[in-house]
C-alpha cells in the first residue's frame, strides 16, 4: 500500500512540493556561516566545469550551496528512477534545481544509467553543473564511490565537495544518518576544494582522486557540524576495500 502511494504521480507532486517549500523555509530562517564560498564563485560565473558532491544524508539542503542569480549556470542533480526518486525530483525542482533520472541496472534491467551519464556529460559541456551523492543510494555512509570521479574524467571537469549542518535538526537512524534540518537555528555552509581529475588517469590515479574527494568531504562535514555546535556524524566503518572502477557507465551511477 505504501509503495503504491509513493509511486503515485499525484502524491509525488503534492508531497514533493510541500517538502521543497519546507526546505526553502528552513533555508531562509537559519543564520548561516559560509566557509570557502570563494572556491565556488568562479563556477557560478561559468568559469570551468564541475561535478558537485554531497553526502546522501545531507542532500536535503544542497540547494543552499548554489547561487540562483540570473545568468548563473543551472545545476542538475542525478536522481534514481526509484519510487522515492519520483518524489525527490519534485523536491529538487521546488528549490530551483533540475534533475536527471537514472541509476545502475537492477536484476538485469536497465534503469537509464547510460542515458543519464550522457545527459550529465552534455549538461557539463554546455556550462551546467552536476550534483551527485557519492555514497548513494545504499552506502556505505560517507564513503565515496567512483561514479563522480569517472564522470569528471569523461567530461573534463573538476570535483568539489559540499557540506552543511544546522544546530536544530533531527538525525534519523538510517544507513546515511539522514539529517532533517529544523528552522530558526544557526548553520554552516562549507565548500571544499576543487579537485581536478587528470584526463589520462588510470585506475590507480582514479583511486587516489576518489580517496582525496572522500577525505575532503568528510573534513568539511565534520567542520560544518563543529560550527553548528552539534555532534559529528561519523563515516561508516570501512570493512571492504574501496570499489574498483567500473567499465560500464550504466553501473557506476551513484544516485
Amino acid at each position: 500500500m505504501l509503495k503504491q502511494l509513493i509511486g503515485n504521480p499525484i502524491f509525488q507532486y503534492v508531497v514533493g512540493r510541500l517538502v521543497g517549500f519546507y526546505l526553502l523555509f528552513v533555508g531562509v530562517t537559519t543564520r548561516w556561516t559560509r566557509v570557502n564560498q570563494a572556491a565556488m564563485e568562479p563556477f557560478w560565473r561559468g568559469e570551468g566545469k564541475l561535478v558537485c558532491c554531497i553526502w546522501h544524508g545531507r542532500f536535503s539542503l544542497a540547494h543552499k550551496m548554489w547561487s540562483f542569480a540570473p545568468g548563473t549556470p543551472p545545476p542538475k542533480f542525478l536522481i534514481s528512477r526509484s519510487r522515492e526518486g519520483g518524489l525527490v525530483q519534485w523536491v529538487s525542482r521546488t528549490v530551483g534545481a533540475e534533475v536527471i533520472r537514472g541509476s545502475a541496472p537492477k536484476k538485469g534491467q536497465s534503469k537509464g544509467g547510460v542515458e543519464a551519464a550522457r545527459a550529465m556529460a552534455a549538461h557539463i559541456e554546455n556550462g551546467g553543473v552536476i550534483g551527485m551523492t557519492p555514497d548513494g543510494p545504499r552506502g556505505p555512509r560517507m564513503r565515496a564511490k567512483r561514479a563522480p570521479v569517472q564522470l569528471a574524467k569523461f567530461a573534463g571537469a573538476s570535483m568539489m565537495g559540499l557540506a552543511w549542518s544546522t544546530s536544530h535538526r533531527v538525525v534519523f537512524d538510517s544507513w546515511d544518518k539522514f539529517i532533517l534540518p529544523l528552522p530558526f537555528g544557526k548553520g554552516a555552509l562549507i565548500w571544499g576544494r576543487a579537485i581536478p581529475v587528470p584526463e589520462d588517469a588510470d585506475n590507480a590515479a582514479l583511486e587516489r582522486v576518489r580517496a582525496e574527494l572522500e577525505a575532503d568531504m568528510n573534513r568539511i562535514a565534520a567542520e560544518a557540524d563543529r560550527i553548528a555546535g552539534v555532534p559529528m556524524i561519523e563515516p561508516a566503518e570501512l570493512r571492504t576495500p574501496p570499489p574498483a572502477a567500473e567499465e560500464d557507465s550504466d553501473a557506476v551511477l551513484a544516485e
